[in-house]
């Protein structure tokens, strides 16, 4: 940038009242400072249009765009529609599943409380999956739950959470910061779904802020660390997670607000619920033949264990190429990928990059437009268009998903609705 250029930039007066003030200094001394700021001012706006740039070129990459307005920062919305909720004026829609496969979402408010006065959702099954949005999430609802016991109850408990992934975690946390009465259940493990995902991947690329704790050091973490670091936080805090108890029934409380929640081990009259379940708990399945068998898996736990097989992942998301590259990584591996659209518009540009250049390199065999026909012994067909291939295999990986737990839902007396979006 030119000299000329700025002192142009420069408000109108201000070298001259500069110079008035202080005759004696010379005019550079005022100057140079502020141009100094200007320059720097002018690099970060740079650097920052570059930045939004590349953005939305990943973006149409992925197929998420179109000729329609460009979304720069499509992974921030938070899942469940509030966001179409606040804006009145029709700029967004929200478009869910495809026109064959629907997908069940509940219906949510923006301060996460379902149509069930006092039953609030937060994380994966509200349709956020993000480890660091579901943690923001657990903490975004406790406070819509602090206004509604800030009305007083009779009832036993608080709140009664379920769930201790990401958004339950957090929640269980938040509660303690407010000395609520609160139960946390978790049906497994901690981590909820994040205790499923292979080992060692990479889960979270961005620190996270969790109650009491503030905000994590760490910006990429994989799985086994970051379970270990919440292990950690668990017994620091002292927070009490019940473990092994699964909710069996939850119900309207007798003559009075909240709710009876029925258990494996207890019963509990709690005025607020928090569901912060995972969604992936009924896999989707393909519905074909064979898929019964023993070497029918819907999750990757180790690639090390598909060593020396011909395996056959289904699925177009990231957990799918996540799992073909991770296990075409292992020694005498033969993998295909099969995928029933014709681009992996999904997935994350980092795992598209690194199936594209697995698929180059002849270590991954990947099968676009295609379905799975039947599933056998020692192979399986795979449909491309009007014709059948038939080809050697040991093992199958289905990761197309999981399934809302509907029925639960609805027991409950929370509405889900089916949204269906376009090929």
């Amino acid at each position: 940038m030119s000299f000329a250029r700025c002192r142009d930039m420069l408000p109108a007066g201000l070298e001259t009242t500069k110079k008035m003030s202080n005759p004696d200094l010379p005019t550079y001394l005022y100057v140079l400072p502020i141009l100094g700021i200007v320059a720097w001012y002018i690099r970060r706006h740079n650097r920052l249009e570059r930045t939004s740039l590349e953005a939305v070129k990943a973006a149409m990459e992925a197929g998420m765009i179109g000729k329609k307005a460009r979304l720069i920062g499509p992974s921030d919305c938070i899942g469940h529609g509030a966001c179409k909720t606040v804006r009145s004026v029709n700029a967004i829609t929200l478009v869910f599943g495809t026109a064959t496969r629907g997908i069940d979402l509940p219906v949510v408010k923006p301060n996460f409380e379902t149509d069930m006065p006092g039953i609030f959702i937060a994380g994966e099954l509200g349709g956020m999956g993000l480890i660091r949005n579901a943690i923001e999430q657990g903490r975004q609802a406790m406070e819509s739950i602090g206004q509604l016991l800030a009305d007083g109850h009779n009832n036993e408990l608080d709140l009664l959470i379920v769930g201790a992934g990401p958004a339950g975690f957090s929640a269980t946390l938040a509660a303690k910061v407010d000395n609520l009465k609160v139960v946390t259940v978790e049906q497994e493990e901690l981590g909820g779904t994040v205790a499923h995902f292979p080992r060692r991947k990479l889960v979270m690329t961005q620190p996270a802020e969790l109650p009491i704790i503030g905000k994590t050091t760490f910006k990429e973490v994989q799985k086994e660390d970051l379970i270990d670091f919440w292990r950690g936080v668990e017994k620091k805090t002292g927070i009490a997670i019940n473990y092994d108890e699964r909710v069996d029934e939850i119900v309207p409380a007798e003559g009075g607000a909240g709710y009876r929640v029925t258990t494996n081990r207890a019963q509990y009259d709690t005025r607020a619920v928090l569901l912060s379940i995972g969604r992936r708990g009924s896999p989707r399945q393909l519905g074909v033949p064979g898929e019964d068998l023993p070497k029918v898996t819907y999750r990757l736990i180790d690639p090390e264990q598909y060593r020396d097989l011909h395996v056959l992942v289904v699925g177009g998301g990231d957990s799918a190429l996540e799992a073909a590259t991770s296990i075409a990584e292992e020694a005498g591996t033969t993998v295909t990928l099969s995928y029933r659209s014709g681009a992996f518009s999904r997935a994350k540009q980092k795992n598209r990059e690194k199936i594209a250049a697995m698929s180059r390199a002849k270590r991954v065999q990947v099968v676009l437009n295609s379905n799975v026909r039947e599933i056998l012994d020692d192979s399986v067909v795979i449909a491309l268009g009007d014709k059948l291939a038939r080809i050697r295999n040991d093992a199958v990986i289905i990761s197309a998903g999981g399934i809302l737990p509907t029925g639960f839902l609805q027991k409950i007396g929370i509405k889900v609705e089916t949204k269906w979006g376009s090929e």
